[in-house]
């Protein structure tokens, strides 16, 4: 029997050396986003969560679109507050030449000397009555403003809300890579039981070759969470903007305090978070605009005046002997449509079609945040509850694991009762990791919601 043993390799740790794969040491591989932002030469920074929320507001590109956007409302109250107390001014001058022939009294071709003529005018106008479409254009304007700072708010929270997400995501890989280097020293001990008792002829190659497997797979693991690591850090990196890259504390993986939560005050906020706001002030300007859109059923009344001159042999009346006279003008006129194709019927539906979409797009937003409201709420319970369940569930994997070591290793259990009790103790850390993430996105959820961090 022992010849036969010595058909295959004589130590089964030579299938580890085969199918060796290269981890870091347990701090660097603790820094697996350090390590690539290495690699490539470049620089990495840990980051606490709420600290590095506030870098985009600076740098990213949808913070910077947002706050354009308000400049731009801002420019557009400007210019339609000008229509009401200052008029249009204009001022025009020229000059030209003429020379040839012309037809003379009787008939014939008369050729005139050329001469330089020169003309200039200064006009203004005003419109002195619209139907109040200037007032319902202003007010339509202001709430444009407030819409656009309302979507910078949103647009801050979103933000924020998936840098919360990635900053879950890193934490949840660097306990995952925990949990696969403890699966990995429990696999290193379980090879060396069973080579052990392979050598001493207690035990069959298989049981050697199942932990060498459970080793591949626990190598496995801790270099699928770096890789997790790493792409979670580079999303956030995007996020937050910054020109180096930026990846989670390691001491935020612990376990986090349990505040309670105010569920009535939550949904106050939440019924009048950014989004609500934002799609409130949309309603406020659709419905200034449909004000705006029945002035057309009102005679509009402007003026102007001008004054202009013109002459000859005179650079627009500066020095010279030639007249250059100017003439003033000071005109009123009003006007009415009576009938322009139902063009205005149609301007005046249009916007009452706006306002009710407005509308319905601001109560079917209440009901969302409502609906997200109670959904996140219930999920945080759930996975408080589900958090204290694995940790309890975790310290009997334990207690298992232990006991069914003992039992192989005195020969009255067998090595699948051992792998058993070890895939539980897997399954179980990784039920915890998965709780832990979706408490934290959870909460992230409804921050992003009420536009504010909860206690």
């Amino acid at each position: 029997m022992r010849g036969a043993r010595q058909t295959g390799p004589r130590n089964p740790r030579e299938y580890v050396q085969e199918t060796s794969i290269s981890i870091c040491h347990s701090r660097r591989a603790r820094r697996a986003a350090a390590n690539a932002a290495a690699d490539s030469g470049g620089d990495v920074q840990a980051d606490h969560a709420g600290r590095g929320a506030q870098a985009p507001r600076e740098n990213n590109v949808a913070a910077t679109t947002t706050e354009n956007q308000i400049r731009l409302a801002n420019n557009a109250i400007r210019t339609t507050r000008a229509q009401l107390y200052i008029p249009s001014l204009d001022f025009r001058m020229g000059q030209g030449i003429s020379a040839g022939d012309r037809i003379g009294q009787s008939g014939t071709l008369v050729p005139y000397t050329s001469v330089w003529s020169f003309n200039s005018g200064l006009s203004a106008g005003m419109t002195l009555f619209d139907g109040g479409k200037t007032f319902a254009d202003l007010r339509a304007r202001r709430a444009d403003v407030q819409n656009q700072e309302a979507s910078r708010v949103t647009t801050f929270a979103n933000l924020e809300y998936n840098i919360k997400t990635q900053y879950n995501s890193v934490l949840a890989a660097n306990e995952q890579e925990s949990a696969a280097r403890a699966q990995l020293e429990l696999a290193n001990q379980n090879l060396a039981v069973t080579v052990a008792r392979v050598n001493a002829g207690a035990a069959n190659v298989a049981d050697s070759l199942a932990s060498v497997v459970q080793v591949g797979n626990a190598q496995l693991n801790i270099l699928t969470a770096q890789q997790q690591i790493r792409s979670a850090s580079a999303n956030l990196t995007r996020y937050v903007s910054t020109p180096y890259l930026v990846t989670a504390t390691p001491a935020d993986t612990a376990d986090i305090a349990r505040t309670p939560i105010d569920s009535s005050a939550v949904m106050a906020l939440a019924l009048n978070g950014p989004q609500i706001r934002q799609l409130q002030a949309q309603l406020t300007a659709a419905q200034a605009n449909q004000r705006s859109a029945r002035s057309a059923y009102l005679p509009t009344v402007s003026a102007s005046m001008g004054l202009t001159g013109s002459g000859t042999h005179n650079a627009y009346g500066f020095g010279g002997s030639s007249p250059y006279p100017y003439s003033r003008s000071l005109n009123f006129s009003a006007s009415y449509p009576i009938f322009n194709k139902w063009q205005r019927e149609n301007q005046v539906q249009s916007a009452e079609i706006a306002a009710d979409n407005a509308e319905a797009q601001l109560k079917d937003a209440q009901l969302q945040n409502q609906a997200t409201v109670i959904t996140a709420l219930g999920l945080i319970r759930n996975t408080e509850a589900q958090v204290r369940i694995q940790q309890i569930s975790i310290r009997a994997s334990e207690e298992a694991l232990r006991v069914n070591q003992l039992r192989y290793q005195i020969g009255s259990g067998t090595f699948v009762d051992v792998l058993t009790a070890q895939n539980n103790l897997v399954n179980a850390r990784g039920a915890l990791i998965r709780a832990r993430l979706d408490y934290r996105n959870a909460r992230a959820q409804i921050e992003q919601v009420i536009g504010r961090d909860l206690p």
